[in-house]
C-alpha cells in the first residue's frame, strides 16, 4: 500500500525551533515526528510513500538517506512554492497513478504534525466497504474550522469559525459538524478530479465534489489524536509519550 505525508510546511507557529530544523525533524520522546509517521505507516502495511517538502528539504532528504528510509520505498516531492495540501498531493499524484494496480489501491495522506493511534486499516476497509471517493477521520471535539456531514456521515459543508455561516453544498435536514484530524484514505481517482492548479486547499476540492462524489466521514473519537503545531502542544505529547498514551 502506497501513503503520501505532508511535510512541506514552515512551521512557523513552532519557531525558533523551526529556524534551523523543518517541523518533521523536530522530535517527542526521541524520535522525530517523521519517523513517528513513517513507522506507523509501516506497521500498518504501507511500504511505498511519498513525502513533500519545501522548508529545508535537504535536512529532510539527508534524514532519510542517514536511516535508510526506514526500511521503505521513500520518494520526495520537492515544492519550490508552497503548493498548500491540494496544490501538494496534485504534484506528488503520479506516484498513485504509476501502474495500473496502485491507480485501483486507495491511499492514506497523512499529516506529519499529528500523531495518533488511529486504526489506519480500519478506516481503509471502512473506505472500501462505502465505495467512496474521500474518507476522512473526524472526531466530535471544540475546533474553530469545522466540516459538517449529513446523517449517513457525508460531507455536505463547512464553518470556519463559530460565528461563521455555514457554507452547504449538500441538503441535510441536520447537519453535524466535526473536526477533521488531517488523516485522509483516498482512491487515486481523485487525481484525475482535481482541476485546481497551483497552490490550493484539497477542503476546496473535497466541498467541489461532494455534490456528486461520496466524500465519507469516518468518527474516530476514541483514538487517541494530538495536533503539533504549537510548542505547548509538542510539550504535552511529551507527556503523553511518557504516560505511554501513544508510541
Amino acid at each position: 500500500m502506497r501513503a503520501m505525508v505532508l511535510a512541506a510546511g514552515l512551521g512557523t507557529r513552532l519557531r525558533p525551533l523551526t529556524d534551523e530544523w523543518p517541523k518533521a525533524l523536530v522530535e517527542i520522546g526521541g524520535r522525530t515526528l517523521l519517523e513517528i509517521t513513517l513507522k506507523r505507516l509501516r506497521g500498518f502495511g504501507f511500504r511505498e510513500v511519498i513525502i513533500n517538502v519545501h522548508h529545508l528539504a535537504d535536512r529532510i532528504v539527508d534524514y532519510l538517506k542517514v536511516n535508510r528510509n526506514f526500511g521503505m520505498r521513500i520518494e520526495v516531492s520537492r515544492e519550490e512554492v508552497l503548493l498548500d495540501t491540494g496544490g501538494g498531493l496534485k504534484k506528488a499524484g503520479w506516484f498513485f497513478l504509476e501502474n495500473v494496480q496502485c491507480a485501483e489501491e486507495p491511499f492514506v495522506l497523512h499529516n506529519v504534525d499529528v500523531i495518533s493511534t488511529i486504526d489506519l486499516g480500519g478506516m481503509v476497509e471502512a473506505h472500501k466497504k462505502k465505495g467512496a471517493l474521500v474518507t476522512l477521520a473526524v472526531q466530535g471535539r471544540d475546533s474553530s474550522r469545522q466540516l459538517l456531514f449529513d446523517e449517513e456521515l457525508r460531507l455536505c459543508g463547512r464553518r470556519a469559525g463559530r460565528e461563521a455561516k455555514a457554507e452547504v453544498v449538500r441538503a441535510s435536514k441536520n447537519p453535524q459538524a466535526l473536526a477533521f484530524t488531517g488523516i485522509h484514505v483516498i482512491s487515486p481517482r481523485l487525481i484525475t478530479l482535481m482541476s485546481e492548479d497551483g497552490a490550493f486547499s484539497i477542503i476546496d476540492t473535497y466541498l467541489r465534489l461532494a455534490r456528486l462524489e461520496t466524500i465519507q466521514g469516518y468518527r474516530v473519537d476514541e483514538f487517541y489524536w494530538r495536533d503539533l503545531g504549537k510548542p505547548e502542544q509538542l510539550r504535552q505529547a511529551e507527556e503523553d509519550c511518557r504516560q505511554g498514551l501513544f508510541r
